[in-house]
């Protein structure tokens, strides 16, 4: 097992938000202070106010993937009741390009963490059907990363990334 998915596996996204698979495409996430996500290091509350930039990899400007970041911890760690909580979603992002190429159908919101530590996760899917064919989910919560990759035809993720933060009180911000 490669020393990425062992720590989504260790962090608990194989397994509650998605099924083993192989990374196959690059996906670097950036947010604008030059923070780079790493697999389970935590990013403050302040840092990932905007959008970040997600590169993708891949052979083929041809080819389309989606991406979908979701917190599988909403509203707390402890009683994630309404797991997972849909952050974001870009469709018919070209490969080998960046996000901003493709369409964003949920608009990006701001992480923000109220009880415990919550993981961020950002998963991208390769588009098997082509373009203009992802629908759109009816709702932010209770989004399931699974039902939604089977029913629009992505399959498993070709590549997936995440991040903890918490709460962010003044004596943190120091």
């Amino acid at each position: 097992m490669s020393r990425m998915m062992e720590t989504l596996t260790l962090g608990r996204v194989v397994g509650e938000v998605v099924d083993m698979f192989t990374p196959t495409v690059k996906m670097d996430v950036i947010y604008s202070s030059n923070k780079q996500v790493s697999n389970g290091h935590e990013l403050m509350p302040s840092v990932i106010t905007a959008k970040p930039r997600v590169d993708i990899g891949g052979e083929d400007m041809r080819a389309a993937y989606t991406l979908v970041m979701t917190d599988p911890d909403f509203p707390s760690p402890s009683d994630p009741y309404l797991r997972e909580h849909l952050h974001w979603l870009v469709t018919d992002i070209p490969g080998t390009t960046d996000v901003s190429f493709g369409r964003e159908v949920v608009e990006y919101e701001t992480p923000k963490p109220v009880v415990g530590i919550h993981r961020y996760v950002f998963m991208l899917f390769k588009q098997a059907r082509g373009r203009q064919t992802v629908r759109v989910p009816a709702s932010r919560d209770n989004f399931n990363t699974r039902q939604f990759s089977q029913e629009n035809g992505l399959g498993l993720p070709v590549a997936a990334v995440y991040f903890n933060a918490q709460r962010e009180t003044a004596a943190r911000r120091r």
